[in-house]
This record gives C-alpha cells, sequence and structure tokens, in this order.
C-alpha cells in the first residue's frame, strides 16, 4: 500500500459516515478499494449476512488492513497463538470455541463481576477527584475499567493486567494500523510477551484449575490431563488473547464515544445529570450512534446474490454495523444523537451466531462509568483547548485521547 492509499485509508477510518451515507444511497453493494471489499451498509443487508454464515464465513475476518513488515512478523514468528478463535470460525468450530465463553459469561458470573466494576469504577472516579479538575479520560479512566474487569474475569493476576491491556492494544495497532517498521518490530515484540503471559497462565491453571475464564477454556479446548500440547497451547493462547482484546478494547473505545457525544452538546450532559434514568438509554443510543467496532468481513462460500449485486466465491464483503445503526430505514433521524429515542435493534454488539457474548458485560461497566460521572462531574466539559480526533481503526473506533475539564 503506497503512501496515497494509507491517507485515503487514515481518512476513512477516521470519518466512515460520509462513505456509508453514499453506499446507502447506491443500488446494490459498493466496492471500496481502501477496504478491498464490498460494503454491506443498509442494516436489512447487513442482518441478511450475519444470519447466513453458511454463504457468508468469519474465517478471514481479522486481515489485516496493513499486512507488518517481514522484521516484524520474524518476530511474531516467536510467539504462539496462530490458530483460529471464536471470531474467526464458523459451524461446530465456532460452537466449540464459544462454549467455553457463555459459561464464563454466565448470568451468576455476570452479576458478580458487576460489584466489581462498580467498586473499581469508584476507585477510578475518587482518584480522578483528588487529582485535580482535568484529565485525559482514554488514559486515566477508559483503558483502566475494562481492562481490571476483563482481567478478573480471565484471572489474571492484579500486576499483571497492565501488561495484558498494553500488549492487546500493540496487537490492534500492529495490525489495523500502518506504523513505521522500527515501531512494528516494537509492537511486535510487545505482542509476543503478552502471547508469553497467557501460555503460562494456561499452564498453569492445567496444574491448578481456578474459577475464572482461564480455567473454563483450558478445561473445554484441552480436555484430559497431562502436559499441554505445543497445539493445544496455541489454541489456548490464541483465544485467551481474542478474549482480552475483545472483551476490553471494545469497552475502553465505547466509553470514549459516550463521553465525548454527551458532552458535544453540553444539554445533553445537563440532561443526563437531571434525569439518571436516561442512563440506560444513553448507553444504547451512544453504542448505535458512533458504534466501537464498525464492521467485519465475511468471504463468501459459493456464488451468491446480495442487494442485487453478484458475488463469486471468496468476494471479501465489509458488514458495516456503523453503517447499519445510520440507517434511515430502521432508525429515525439516525444522525442525531437523542436520549430520549424509543428502544432500537441496533447492531452495536453484532447479531447471530457471532453476536458479542459480552455486551452485557460492557453495558454493566458503562452504567456504573455514567451513574458514577453525573454524580461527581455535574460540569464535566470538553477541553477547549484540545481538539478531539478519532483513531484510524473502523475495529475500535475512539477518540485518540479525550481531555476533559470540570
Amino acid at each position: 500500500m503506497d503512501a496515497q492509499s494509507h491517507a485515503l485509508l487514515d481518512a476513512l477510518q477516521r470519518d466512515p459516515y460520509p462513505l456509508y451515507r453514499h453506499a446507502r444511497a447506491q443500488p446494490g453493494l459498493t466496492f471500496v478499494p481502501e477496504l478491498d471489499a464490498w460494503l454491506v451498509a443498509r442494516d436489512a443487508d447487513v442482518r441478511e449476512v450475519l444470519l447466513r454464515p453458511e454463504d457468508f464465513s468469519s474465517a478471514h475476518v481479522l486481515r489485516p488492513d496493513v499486512l507488518p513488515a517481514p522484521a516484524a512478523l520474524a518476530v511474531l514468528a516467536g510467539g504462539l497463538g496462530d490458530r483460529p478463535t471464536v471470531i474467526s470460525t464458523d459451524g461446530a468450530a465456532h460452537r466449540r470455541h464459544r462454549a467455553p465463553l457463555n459459561r464464563a459469561l454466565s448470568a451468576t458470573r455476570t452479576a458478580a463481576l458487576a460489584s466489581f466494576a462498580a467498586e473499581r469504577a469508584k476507585e477510578l472516579v475518587r482518584g480522578l477527584a483528588e487529582a485535580g479538575r482535568r484529565t485525559e479520560l482514554m488514559e486515566s479512566y477508559a483503558r483502566r475499567l475494562p481492562g481490571a474487569v476483563v482481567g478478573r474475569l480471565v484471572g489474571l493476576d492484579p500486576e499483571d493486567v497492565p501488561a495484558a491491556v498494553h500488549g492487546s492494544h500493540r496487537a490492534e495497532q500492529l495490525l489495523f494500523r500502518p506504523l513505521p517498521e522500527a515501531e512494528q518490530i516494537a509492537a511486535a515484540q510487545d505482542v509476543v510477551d503478552l502471547q508469553h503471559l497467557l501460555d503460562r497462565y494456561a499452564r498453569a491453571r492445567r496444574a491448578d484449575p481456578k474459577d475464572d475464564l482461564c480455567s473454563t477454556m483450558v478445561a473445554a479446548l484441552a480436555p484430559g490431563s497431562g502436559e499441554l500440547t505445543l497445539d493445544q497451547r496455541h489454541e489456548l493462547v490464541a483465544n485467551l488473547q481474542n478474549f482480552l482484546i475483545a472483551g476490553h478494547l471494545t469497552t475502553t473505545a465505547l466509553i470514549g464515544t459516550t463521553v465525548l457525544h454527551l458532552l458535544r452538546a453540553p444539554e445533553r450532559w445537563q440532561l443526563l445529570c437531571a434525569r439518571p434514568e436516561l442512563i440506560p438509554a444513553a448507553i444504547e443510543e451512544a453504542a448505535r450512534y458512533d458504534t466501537a467496532v464498525q464492521g467485519f468481513r465475511r468471504t463468501t462460500t459459493r456464488p451468491v446474490t446480495l442487494a442485487g449485486t453478484e458475488l463469486p466465491v471468496g468476494a471479501t464483503v465489509f458488514v458495516a454495523y456503523g453503517a447499519a445503526n445510520r440507517d434511515p430505514a430502521r432508525h429515525a433521524h439516525p444522525d442525531t444523537f437523542d436520549l430520549t429515542r424509543p428502544p432500537s435493534r441496533h447492531l452495536a454488539f453484532g447479531h447471530g451466531a457471532h453476536g458479542c457474548p459480552g455486551s452485557q458485560l460492557a453495558r454493566i461497566q458503562l452504567r456504573a462509568t455514567l451513574t458514577l460521572f453525573t454524580r461527581a462531574f455535574p460540569g464535566l466539559r470538553l477541553d477547549p483547548d484540545h481538539e478531539v480526533v478519532m483513531r484510524p481503526t473502523l475495529i475500535h473506533r475512539s477518540p485518540e485521547a479525550l481531555r476533559l475539564t470540570w
């Protein structure tokens, strides 16, 4: 990819909504060279693809936007985890990978995590209030709460959570953002370090199981006893790493975009402070309005026709949840952020077999965040001296930084 193509991809990822509007207005599907994929932008078409996994496979869902340099790939070769996961499998293989996640995110375990999330959120808010009258939210709060919650769910020791959070962000950077080669190599090493950390946990849980997701995953994906084989270790690391990334980066992004859009119109924040019963509606509207996971790729397994467009076997489509969530055929006045919008069936957490198993846990963390912030910081506002710039990614859309004052 040349410099001009990088620039076009960067611009598209920072603000994809003009492209979505254009694509929805066209007959059929629109091919987007920057994505090397057919864009599926209408709500009905997105739902159709997600309900037809036998025709639209997830096998290449995480194909990199920018292929890492050979030197970075050489570093990655020293890690573990090059195996399919719940997000990149279909049918029986997908159900096998999903089962331990469903068990780990049962109603009982989620309720227990809700108490932990509330206490951790209180600690973080208390720290913000004591530190002064301004903060950069993404680093001081939005990364820390989801990282702590998912780390506890997985079974990580608290001292290992920062490294897990850092490694997860570096994995996203390496695969979905163009970086200079030296930075790619550094990011690759951080990813490998994370993989070896997770490998140590998997092997420890084989020897001494605990009540955590890591143990549940070891028992489900590597049943039996005795030392884990190298292939089992690769599969476990791949799935643990995937869950870490999906489990906290998405919630981190959603916290950032939710606070951003509530503060961009001060009357929204004032309304929420005055009427905290609107917090659940605010969460759903924020998720719909500026979806954290904008979409995923799917690959056709046979010749199909979608929205009148004929696609051959092996065609790539980008299934844009973010575009569907702004489709006027589904949502009235979709480009308006409306705290009083009646409940609607948005696609922010996916749909069908690959719907997000942790969506309720994400909502719990958002609810705790908004409840505490509206009480502690009724005068919260965007720092007028700093422009908000969105990160160049369609996987975890959020501000690069969100500087606030009160």
